[in-house]
C-alpha cells in the first residue's frame, strides 16, 4: 500500500508539473503573439468589451444580485423544502437543486455556478451533487438565444422554438442521465434534509425563517455586498470575454488552429455536413457568442445543419465560460473534467434532438422576418437596418421558470408514484 500510494504522489507530482509547464508555456506563446499582432490584439479585445458590455453585463448582473438576495433572505431553504419531494427521485438531488435549474435556465451561465458552488460551501450539496447541478444548469438565457442568435444571427424567429428546445431538453436530459452515476459511496454521503412532520408549506417557511436568522445581515449591508460581489464576478466574467477572443484572433491569424479547423471539417464531411461549419465549431470552442455568430453567418447552408452547429455551441458554452466556472468554483472540491465531459454530452444531445425534432416544427428552408401568431407577446424591440424586430417577450422569463417547476411537479410525481409501487411490491 505504501508503494502504491507513493507511485499515486509521484504520478499526480508528474501531471501537475507537466500542466503547470503547458499552461506557462501557452500563456507565453499567446503574451508574444500579442506582441508581434497589436493590431489584431486590439481589435479583439474591444470587441469583447462591446459583448461584455452590451449583451453580458445587462443579462447577468440583475441575476447575480438577486441570487445573493435570495441566498440571504432564505428563499433557497424554502424552495428547497418544497421542491425536496420531487428532485429526489427525478435527479438524485435535494430540492435546492430545483431553485438552481429554474434560475440556472431563466438567467443563463455561469449563474448556476455561482448557486451551486454556494450551496457547497454552505454544506447544503455534496461534491456529487453540485458537479452534476454545474453541468445540467450551464446553459444558455432564453434572452441570449432568441434576441442575440436568432434574432441577431439568423434574423429569424423561426429557429428559435426548435433551437431552445434542443438546448433545454438537452440540459434536463443531462441531469436525468447523471442520476444513474450516483455511486453507493457517494449515496452516503448525501446531505438529506429531514422530513418534516405535517404541512411542507410550514416546514419550508420555517426553513426560510431559520436561514434569515442564521445569516443575520440587515437588508442594507447585504444588497451592499450583494452589489459588490456581483460587479466583483462581472469584472470577471469581462476579463475572461476579452482574453478568449483576443485568443481566438491571434490563433487564427497565427496559423495555429489551421489544423484544427481542417481536422474538424474532415470529421464533418464523414458525417456528411458542409466542411464551411468547421469555423463555427472553431470559434465555439473558445467563445460562445463567435462560434454562434460562425454558424448562421453562411446562409448558403441548410437551415437545419447550422441550428444544429448553434445547438452544440450554445451548449458547449465555449472556454470562456468554462474559465468563469471555474473561477467559481475554485474554492470547492469541484473537478473540471466531469464537467467538461458533460458539455460535450450536452452538445452532441442537442445537435441530437435538432435533427431529430426538426419534422415536428415548420422550419422554412430559408430564414424569414416575419413573426409569428404568438408574437404580440414581445415588448422588447430592436430596429436594424429601417427595420423593427422584437427580442425577448416580457413575460418570458416567469413563464420559463413557471413550465421548469411544472415539468419538475409533473414527473417527480410519476416517479414518486412508481417508486411508492416498487416498495409495496417488494414489501408483499
Amino acid at each position: 500500500m505504501t508503494i502504491l500510494g507513493h507511485k499515486g504522489e509521484k504520478t499526480s507530482r508528474r501531471l501537475a508539473l507537466a500542466s503547470m509547464f503547458a499552461l506557462g508555456g501557452t500563456s507565453l506563446w499567446i503574451g508574444c503573439l500579442a506582441i508581434t499582432d497589436t493590431q489584431t490584439a486590439l481589435s479583439a479585445s474591444l470587441r469583447g468589451v462591446m459583448v461584455w458590455w452590451e449583451v453580458l453585463f445587462p443579462a447577468l448582473f440583475p441575476f447575480f444580485v438577486l441570487s445573493e438576495l435570495l441566498l440571504g433572505f432564505g428563499i433557497v431553504h424554502l424552495a428547497g423544502t418544497l421542491l425536496d419531494p420531487f428532485m429526489r427521485p427525478l435527479f438524485r438531488l435535494p430540492g435546492v437543486g430545483g431553485f438552481i435549474v429554474a434560475m440556472g435556465f431563466v438567467s443563463g451561465y455561469p449563474v448556476g455556478a455561482r448557486l451551486s458552488s454556494r450551496l457547497m460551501e454552505q454544506k447544503l450539496i455534496t461534491r456529487n451533487q453540485g458537479e452534476r447541478l454545474v453541468a445540467m444548469t450551464t446553459t444558455s438565457d432564453p434572452i441570449f438565444l432568441i434576441g442575440a442568435v436568432c434574432i441577431g444571427f439568423f434574423g429569424s424567429l423561426q429557429a428559435a422554438p426548435i433551437l431552445a428546445v434542443a438546448h433545454y431538453s438537452g440540459a434536463l436530459l443531462l441531469g436525468i442521465g447523471s442520476r444513474f452515476r450516483v455511486r453507493k459511496s457517494e449515496e452516503l454521503e448525501d446531505v438529506k434534509a429531514p422530513s418534516p412532520q405535517g404541512n411542507r408549506f410550514r416546514a419550508a417557511l420555517a426553513a426560510m425563517h431559520k436561514a434569515r436568522i442564521a445569516d443575520g445581515r440587515p437588508f442594507g449591508i447585504l444588497l451592499q455586498q450583494s452589489l459588490t460581489s456581483s460587479l466583483a464576478l462581472m469584472m470577471i466574467v469581462g476579463g475572461l470575454v476579452v482574453f478568449f477572443s483576443a485568443t481566438l484572433d491571434l490563433l487564427v491569424n497565427s496559423g495555429m488552429l489551421n489544423l484544427f479547423r481542417d481536422a474538424t471539417a474532415s470529421l464533418l464531411q464523414l458525417f456528411g455536413l458542409a466542411p464551411n461549419l468547421s469555423l463555427a465549431f472553431m470559434n465555439g470552442t473558445f467563445e460562445v457568442t463567435l462560434g454562434a455568430k460562425a454558424a448562421a453567418s453562411d446562409s448558403g447552408l441548410p437551415l437545419i445543419d447550422r441550428v444544429a452547429v448553434a445547438a452544440f455551441v450554445l451548449s458547449w458554452a465555449g472556454l470562456s465560460v468554462h474559465a468563469q466556472v471555474a473561477g467559481l468554483m475554485s474554492r470547492t472540491a469541484w473537478r473540471y473534467i466531469p464537467f467538461a465531459r458533460a458539455r460535450l454530452i450536452h452538445g452532441l444531445l442537442a445537435m441530437l434532438i435538432v435533427y431529430l425534432a426538426w419534422p415536428l416544427f415548420r422550419v422554412g428552408k430559408t430564414a424569414d422576418t416575419s413573426l409569428p401568431a404568438w408574437s404580440p407577446w414581445f415588448s422588447w424591440s430592436v430596429t436594424e437596418s429601417g427595420k423593427s424586430f422584437p427580442i425577448v417577450p416580457a413575460a418570458w422569463p416567469p413563464i420559463l421558470f413557471l413550465v421548469i417547476i411544472a415539468a419538475m411537479v409533473i414527473t417527480g410525481t410519476i416517479a414518486i408514484g412508481i417508486r411508492n409501487f416498487r416498495i409495496r411490491r417488494e414489501t408483499r
